[in-house]
């Protein structure tokens, strides 16, 4: 049995970062992720999938991740149940991420995103991989992408603000 799902989509709204009881970080967001044209219809259609992280995963989620950045999660899916305040029981389906890359970097005067997944500004980057389940993998982002002597990414860094208002964001 296989339960596994790679998603690419944008953050609705900023990552919400609590911790449990025992200490535990956990990071919740919802990531908008297209839907293939069908039919003669010229308008996207969006799936708003719900994404749990944990532990330093969650943390570094938190920390770099924001509203509309582009980001692929990697895990699985989940459905789990619970009773709510009237007595009725609820399900939720979510993605338990075990490894989430940023396909943007933040903009260094705080705005949309820009640039490479390894383009930090003069933090280092983060790893984003692991941390959920004990046995996760630490893959990191840095420099398996980085082309040397190519300048001409046109969507490498140079350090000049993206201005993207809401109404350009897909949800």
């Amino acid at each position: 049995m296989l339960n596994r799902v790679i998603l690419i989509g944008r953050l609705t709204k900023d990552p919400e970062l609590r911790y449990t009881p025992a200490g535990v970080a956990v990071t919740q967001f919802t990531l908008a992720v297209d839907r293939s044209f069908s039919g003669n219809r010229e308008e996207r259609e969006a799936d708003f999938i719900p994404v749990v992280t944990w532990r330093q995963l969650a943390e570094t989620c938190a920390n770099y991740l924001r509203k509309g950045r582009l980001a692929a999660v990697e895990g699985r899916i989940q459905v789990r149940n619970y009773e709510n305040n009237e007595g009725r029981r609820v399900y939720v389906t979510e993605v338990i991420a075990d490894n989430v890359r940023f396909l943007e970097s933040p903009n260094r005067e705080g705005g949309g995103g820009q640039g490479r997944d390894d383009a930090y500004g003069s933090a280092p980057a983060p790893s984003a991989g692991g941390g959920y389940g004990g046995g996760g993998s630490n893959r990191s982002n840095a420099g398996s992408q980085r082309s040397s002597g190519n300048n001409n990414d046109p969507f490498a860094d140079d350090g000049r603000p993206i201005d993207i208002s809401d109404d350009d964001l897909p949800f």
